[in-house]
């Protein structure tokens, strides 16, 4: 018996609603996670930085945004999210090292959602995080192996990616993370950033971010240091890192917010635009949402 034409039509709405293309429910979505607070004014700007992608990201069709500012989401949204990028500071604080999180993401990514980690995100411990950074996003910051200086990194040779759609050679400087520890023969990494380190950035003594006997002899042998990168994880998800992102200001430079932006659709499994993301940032973009952070005291002056 053939349903009435009624029927069809409630049938019909009812699919359209589910997929036409710039209703929420068709939507994939993003999870933008922001940390604590943390440096100097306009330094590890974490909240702004997020609400700025938010931003560039809302004329997407095919996704959504969400931001958490220093607010971890429940199981529920972590399990419904496409791609989730992290954002905060590293190291024990790690937002996604606190309780049974890392537990929740394992959960998460194992069906095949994307995880992008940003800057000091990028550095887990040894004791906790280490092994699964490795699995969900190929690389991670190691204290006593990978360091942190400030530099200006030059990317002139760019590889056929989806990430690097639109992207031009670029120079920038920031406090790019480098000598990163990379999962077992780097299988199914994509170096997307690479750059050649200056004498300058071993120019503090060893610790356990400023230096090693390493990763001095790297720098001397002038090998190419990776500082963002793709991977494609064995389980069919995707992982997403770029040590960039100290600066606030540096997400008004175009060709490395275009980076960021084509990463996240692609951690999303949507397509990149054959010339990349398209977005402008204008100085009252920058200026908002910025962390209320008191100023560097001024040095004493001697009398």
């Amino acid at each position: 018996m053939r349903p009435s034409f009624a029927a069809r039509l409630f049938l019909f709405a009812a699919v359209t609603s589910l997929t036409a293309p710039g209703l929420a429910a068709a939507d994939k979505k993003v999870l933008l996670i922001a940390g604590a607070p943390s440096h100097g004014p306009g330094h590890h700007e974490h909240h702004a930085g997020v609400r700025l992608l938010e931003k560039c990201l809302a004329g997407q069709t095919g996704l959504s945004a969400a931001v958490f500012n220093n607010v971890w989401p429940a199981e529920a949204e972590l399990a419904a999210a496409a791609a989730i990028v992290i954002y905060g500071d590293g190291g024990p604080k790690h937002i996604a090292l606190q309780g049974e999180r890392l537990a929740q993401l394992d959960r998460v990514l194992a069906r095949g959602t994307g995880l992008g980690l940003l800057h000091y995100a990028t550095e887990p411990t040894l004791e906790l995080g280490q092994k699964e950074f490795l699995r969900w996003v190929g690389a991670a910051f190691e204290i006593h192996w990978s360091v942190n200086p400030h530099w200006d990194a030059t990317f002139s040779n760019l590889p056929n990616h989806p990430i690097t759609r639109g992207v031009r050679p670029f120079t920038m400087r920031d406090e790019w993370y480098f000598h990163l520890r990379f999962a077992e023969a780097r299988r199914g990494l994509t170096p997307i950033l690479s750059a050649v380190p200056d004498a300058s950035t071993m120019s503090r003594p060893d610790g356990h971010h400023a230096g090693n006997p390493t990763v001095r002899a790297a720098v001397a042998r002038g090998e190419p240091q990776t500082v963002a990168w793709a991977y494609e994880r064995p389980g069919g998800g995707r992982g997403f890192g770029t040590t960039g992102g100290h600066y606030h200001s540096n997400w008004a430079q175009e060709d490395f917010r275009r980076l960021v932006l084509n990463a996240i659709l692609w951690l999303a499994k949507l397509e990149v635009p054959r010339d990349g993301f398209s977005s402008t940032v204008t100085p009252a973009d920058l200026a908002a949402n910025l962390d209320l952070k008191p100023l560097p005291k001024a040095p004493n002056k001697k009398k």
